[in-house]
């Protein structure tokens, strides 16, 4: 995985520093109607994804989603996100490193019920996760006025 898989991987996972390299801290308060999220609620919930991604690849496990990040200022904060992130991104590659190929070969992510996959397949989902959160991402910044150019390529 870290060989073939890992580096195209971490390309997704680099969209959210372009993000986060072109939002200021009050674009982390801005939303686009009262029913919906800010963007620093979003980043903070694309983090607690990353995070219960993380524990899965340790326990084998993903049923729920239960973390939930304690510090609220990572919604408000733009360094306290940026920190948070890259701490997260650390820990994420680490831990796919640390994962013998025999375990990556034979050991499967049970996601409850009968839904058992592959553990590639389960970081599979997780970048379709960011892509989602790009896809809202690139909504808001383009209803804000101010579009990430880059992003044309990768998320349209």
């Amino acid at each position: 995985i870290m060989q073939q898989y890992y580096p195209l991987f971490s390309l997704y996972q680099s969209l959210r520093d372009q993000l986060l390299d072109h939002i200021t801290e009050a674009d982390l308060e801005y939303r686009i109607n009262d029913n919906v999220p800010t963007i620093g609620e979003l980043c903070k919930e694309i983090g607690e994804t990353e995070q219960n991604y993380i524990a899965s690849f340790k326990t084998f496990e993903l049923k729920d989603f239960p973390y939930t990040h304690p510090d609220a200022s990572v919604t408000t904060n733009l360094e306290n996100l940026k920190t948070w992130f890259a701490q997260l991104d650390a820990v994420l590659k680490t831990t796919i490193e640390s994962l013998t190929d025999e375990v990556i070969q034979t050991q499967t992510i049970d996601r409850g019920g009968n839904f058992q996959i592959p553990i590639q397949h389960n970081l599979d989902i997780y970048k379709e996760a960011l892509i989602i959160f790009y896809g809202k991402m690139s909504i808001y910044l383009k209803v804000k006025g101010h579009p990430i150019p880059q992003w044309d390529h990768w998320i349209g």
